[in-house]
């Protein structure tokens, strides 16, 4: 199942490949990064589906790095709550819903999102609010490692901890570039993991871009009472296309059409290795 899992989430890369390529914008390095961290909660970790979305006792996601809504899109597609054919025609469109941050007008998203800093504090609340109501439900949020320089972010830390919210897990696409460069050169953020777990967070750093990791972390948080937990998913920028991995210049940057073709083709051939792997041991 896991190995279909990582299947999908290169035949997903190829959607917001089409997205970007289409709309001629778009954010394709950090899509890349933290597709598997979305498609670990949405596919396997989370209580939420269309059936569900309205219902108070569901789990609850906010897209903190919202610039990365293409792959947001992607996987809230396979889930049910768009048309991905849609998506894909219309994104970035004049007077398209399908704009280039999360929007909540559209269904299953929360909250609109892309103003960096905010997602943490909201699901705090969010947090909070179930644990006061003494609903099942669990919060999730995923932030960029960019992000963390926003002060607002550890406002948020600080509370998670004082409530005791071990409803919530956070997690951080660790690819370790933003749109200027180097997240250690533009604002070091040292130590990651011993920051959070000097606030009392429960701290757990997985490989983020595979699957079978991610979901042992999510297990993991959920099976830890008392504290808040962050995941580290320490990925690779741009992962899955080898001519855009580790590569800055890819956070915003819209392929040609030689490019384009060379991604489609590499995503392609990753996507039938996977499928092969996994059916060697079915």
């Amino acid at each position: 199942m896991n190995e279909n899992l990582k299947a999908l989430s290169y035949a997903l890369r190829k959607n917001v490949l089409d997205m970007v390529y289409r709309a001629k914008t778009g954010h394709i390095g950090g899509d890349f990064s933290v597709m598997e961290i979305l498609v670990s909660l949405y596919l396997k970790e989370m209580n939420i589906s269309p059936e569900n979305q309205h219902d108070p006792d569901r789990d609850y996601f906010v897209m903190s790095k919202g610039h990365s809504v293409e792959a947001y899109y992607s996987v809230l597609a396979v889930k049910g709550f768009l048309d991905i054919n849609d998506v894909i025609r219309n994104f970035s469109t004049f007077g398209s819903k399908y704009i280039g941050h999360p929007n909540n007008k559209l269904p299953g998203i929360e909250m609109n999102s892309g103003s960096l800093g905010h997602g943490l504090p909201v699901c705090v609340g969010i947090a909070k609010a179930c644990q006061m109501d003494g609903r099942p439900s669990r919060v999730y949020t995923v932030m960029g490692d960019g992000e963390l320089a926003e002060g607002s972010v550890w406002e948020g830390v600080m509370a998670a901890s004082q409530y005791r919210l071990d409803n919530l897990c956070a997690v951080v696409d660790r690819n370790r570039l933003q749109i200027s460069g180097s997240t250690e050169e533009v604002m070091h953020h040292y130590d990651l993991a011993a920051r959070f777990a000097a606030f009392g967070w429960n701290v757990l750093s997985v490989a983020g871009n595979e699957i079978d990791a991610l979901l042992d972390a999510f297990e993991a948080a959920r099976e830890t009472k008392g504290c808040p937990t962050v995941v580290i998913a320490n990925t690779t920028k741009g992962c899955g296309v080898s001519f855009m991995e580790n590569s800055a210049g890819w956070h915003h940057k819209v392929p040609d059409a030689k490019q384009y073709q060379a991604a489609v083709k590499e995503l392609s051939e990753r996507e039938l290795r996977s499928l092969s792997a996994h059916n060697k041991e079915a």
